[in-house]
């Protein structure tokens, strides 16, 4: 219906005689269908825009298929461990509980498959039209996938990123998170290369699924980015869960060793394993997309670079999410296609292109879904001393929560509250301990309102809960001094 409405050689004329209003086949082209471009393109389709989608893969991105939902279904399987242990301190008698990894690896496929519906159902009836295949930017204003060639008015490059894995004699032995949720089999051993949530994530959960799991990280403690004493804590909770540490090394080639893998070391050692995970970072998802040809600006990670309101180098052409290597997070992509398409589309969008994004990128909530769980919002320890300008209390609380003192877990919970001495508002919130993402989304609405620690004090404590402590916290533990 919509191929070859103007032949490609009228667009040659067209741009020798200066004229570029010649009829479009699509209002708004999306390249990508993870969390954010499925966003865009259904609010620019609701708004009454000719929305076409691309997309190579399922539908949903790397979130619903690689990422995010298969990775927290497969923590709470690895968490049922503990809860299983626990059982018999709550009179609880299971005898024979066994774990079969084919089960989990097949319900959480068909609940992707059953997602992948969803986001189809939901595209089709704000009416944008799906294309599946790789899509190429021929310039700015043409859009090639497959066969087919279309002309358009914007374009939003949303194509996410994929997994990094350095230039590593061998490295063709080693599996990305991509490939963790298909294996054919779980494996006895297993050690995860990378320092980033996603290798924490990961080495939780083979550990929970009773691998014999080794975290290798090049860095002195994983996490770089969190605060400190969280990443202290959780440390010492993966050594004492039996999870081995191997920091300040990495791999200098991996090779065969019989059934297994044997991973050689930049400091000499010999690490035998059956099973190689790098997680070792993302790159965007900008090759072969014929960025070049349309003259869009790229960075030198290959990410997409943008003005505040998500505009690339072209005045026609937006990329969000991950490809423009800002905040790898899916309801940030979701959020800044949400307000591209409002923008560029919705009532009083005659502007559009010119104002920024009003996304506050600095009280972004994040979680790591670890053993035990990390949840935070705000400023870290250091950050919160450099940006403050002057003193900065530390209210900090570790204790064992209720549902442990019956059982020999050892599992604790630990909080921090980072206060302006200046101003008293709280910076910061962070915690490591059971639930701690959730109770984290709470506190995150309560930061983004610039609530103060004398709030915090005046809000009542819902017991017994660990997420009291953070309104209970009346005396700092000690107090920041930024340096003379």
């Amino acid at each position: 219906m919509f191929e070859g409405v103007v032949p490609v050689h009228l667009y040659t004329v067209a741009i020798l005689l200066g004229l570029r209003s010649l009829p479009k086949d699509f209002d708004f082209i999306v390249i990508g269908a993870g969390s954010g471009g499925v966003r865009a393109a259904r609010v620019a389709a609701l708004q009454g825009a000719r929305v076409a989608i691309i997309e190579r893969g399922p539908l949903g991105g790397t979130c619903v298929n690689l990422g995010c939902i298969p990775k927290k279904l497969f923590v709470y399987g690895a968490h049922l461990a503990d809860e299983l242990e626990d059982a018999s301190a709550f009179g609880w008698n299971i005898s024979g509980a066994g774990f079969d990894w084919p089960v989990l690896r097949n319900n959480t496929a068909n609940e992707i498959k059953r997602l992948n519906e969803i986001y189809r159902k939901l595209l089709e009836s704000a009416g944008a039209t799906i294309f599946h295949g790789s899509a190429r930017l021929l310039d700015a204003h043409r859009v090639e996938v497959g066969e087919k060639r279309f002309t358009v008015e914007r374009i939003l490059i949303a194509t996410g990123s994929r997994p990094f894995v350095p230039n590593w004699p061998g490295r063709e032995l080693a599996i990305t998170s991509d490939d963790a949720f298909s294996l054919d089999r779980l494996p006895k051993r297993a050690l995860v290369v990378g320092g980033g949530y996603i290798a924490v994530e990961f080495a939780g959960i083979f550990h929970g699924l009773g691998v014999e799991t080794q975290l290798l990280y090049r860095g002195p403690m994983f996490l770089r980015g969190f605060d400190d004493g969280i990443r202290r804590f959780v440390a010492e909770h993966f050594q004492t869960k039996g999870i081995t540490l191997k920091l300040n090394d990495t791999p200098r080639r991996i090779e065969r060793n019989g059934k297994g893998v044997r991973v050689h070391t930049e400091s000499g050692a010999r690490i035998d394993t059956d099973l190689v995970l790098v997680a070792t970072g993302r790159v965007p998802n900008t090759q072969g997309l014929g960025l070049e040809d349309a003259g869009v600006e790229l960075g030198p990670r290959g990410e997409i670079r943008v003005q505040s309101n998500y505009q690339s180098s072209v005045a026609n052409i937006f990329a969000i999410g991950d490809v423009i290597g800002r905040v790898q997070l899916t309801p940030v992509a979701i959020a800044e296609g949400a307000w591209l398409s409002q923008h560029l589309f919705g009532p009083g969008s005659g502007s559009a292109g010119t104002s920024e994004s009003p996304l506050n990128y600095d009280l972004i909530p994040t979680a790591v879904f670890s053993q035990p769980p990390i949840g935070s919002v705000g400023l870290t320890e250091d950050q919160a001393l450099a940006a403050n300008g002057g003193a900065v209390d530390v209210y900090e609380s570790e204790f064992r929560p209720l549902k442990y003192v019956l059982t020999g877990n050892s599992e604790r919970a630990y909080m921090k509250l980072l206060v302006s001495r200046r101003d008293d508002r709280v910076l910061g919130v962070q915690m490591a301990g059971a639930d701690a993402g959730e109770i984290i989304q709470g506190f995150a609405a309560a930061l983004t309102a610039g609530a103060t620690k004398a709030q915090f004090d005046a809000t009542m404590a819902i017991h017994p809960t660990s997420a009291e402590e953070f309104v209970t916290m009346s005396t700092a533990s000690r107090t920041l001094e930024a340096a003379e």
